[in-house]
């Protein structure tokens, strides 16, 4: 089989593989067939921070059951499915307490294990959720991003009727604007450098947007003034200047769910720490994107998006390609953030 693979330094090869075999009564043969480069894929290739080379990497993949081991009852060879790429222990006291995300013995598909950059790949059954007949395949390869997002939502008691703020508006932002709007939000304002994200924002469910490279906090703020009750103030992007921001920003008594993965150190000055108090700011740290009853909620809800139409894709893609053209775009980044998701099409294998 064809796998993209990933070597320390940054090189990335396609590479000729020996299809991997069953080897647990659990274990479950896919064929890939579309696979999403992740934002936390990035630095896994460009700053050496997989943990361990080579590697195929790959959390955001679809495909059709091939094989299963025997103890696997409830798939059968034809079967649409997509990657829940946590493995918890299921034993450990936070496991128990269905903390999974919290697990202290977990492995991880396409990070801690190879993944889906590959024409086939073997996951365990609980590695793998069934999609319904009314979501395609394309669809299921976006099921764990737009989760991450659910995730964070369901943390916040949900969106409906409350002033949604997306910092961020990259794949996850941008799938969380789509989900606030489409779940009921009284409003969802973009905020992003970017004026192409923003305009996309805008085209698929914000009804309000704001460029923080033309606007500081205070402008912003008093821009919102009539939007300021109610916020639910989510952040995706990751960065010591954009969690400050999102404090700034905040309204009274504002909800503010940190879902950016942060890689340098946090300082906030007095007046931005002190807006947590005087505001009687709620935070909600948000990490990955599994509940109970396993792997949870979000992906039931995820799917349900997805049937009603509410969730447009199309825009979001950057590039649909092979494992050559992947890793030709992949390579091309340099340790860049993605302009729109690229994906390994494997629809021609």
């Amino acid at each position: 089989m064809q796998s993209v693979v990933v070597h320390q330094g940054g090189t990335i090869t396609v590479e000729e593989k020996a299809n991997p075999v069953l080897s647990a009564p659990d274990d479950v043969l896919v064929r890939v067939v579309y696979s999403g480069l992740c934002g936390s894929d990035i630095p896994r290739i460009f700053a050496n921070s997989s943990h361990y080379y080579p590697i195929t990497l790959g959390h955001e993949f679809s495909g059709y059951v091939v094989s299963t081991g025997g103890e696997v009852h409830d798939l059968q060879e034809g079967d649409a499915v997509a990657c829940v790429p946590l493995l918890p222990c299921f034993q450990c006291e936070e496991c128990k307490k269905e903390a999974y995300s919290q697990c202290k013995h977990y492995q991880f598909i396409g990070s801690r294990r190879d993944g889906g950059h590959a024409e086939y790949v073997v996951a365990p059954r609980k590695n793998l959720f069934r999609l319904p007949e009314n979501a395609s395949l394309l669809q299921g390869a976006f099921l764990e991003p737009i989760t991450v997002g659910l995730h964070a939502l369901k943390l916040a008691g949900g969106c409906e009727g409350k002033e949604v703020v997306v910092i961020g508006a990259g794949t996850i932002g941008q799938l969380i604007i789509q989900a606030a709007s489409a779940l009921g939000a009284r409003s969802v304002t973009a905020i992003d450098i970017n004026p192409q994200r923003l305009a996309l924002a805008l085209e698929t469910g914000a009804s309000h947007s704001f460029n923080s490279a033309m606007l500081n906090a205070d402008e912003i703020r008093q821009q919102s003034q009539e939007r300021r009750f109610n916020q639910l103030i989510i952040e995706t992007a990751g960065t010591p200047q954009t969690v400050a921001l999102a404090l700034d920003i905040a309204g009274p008594k504002a909800q503010v769910a940190l879902v950016g993965t942060l890689h340098k150190d946090l300082t906030l000055n007095v007046a931005t720490f002190s807006h947590i108090l005087r505001k009687e700011l709620t935070l909600l740290g948000s990490w990955m994107n599994y509940s109970a009853p396993w792997p949870g909620s979000e992906w039931q809800l995820a799917t349900q998006l997805f049937a009603e139409q509410k969730i447009n894709l199309t825009p979001l893609i950057g590039c649909l390609g092979d494992p050559e053209e992947f890793a030709k775009e992949v390579t091309a980044l340099k340790g860049k953030p993605m302009a729109g998701k690229i994906l390994l099409d494997l629809t021609r294998s």
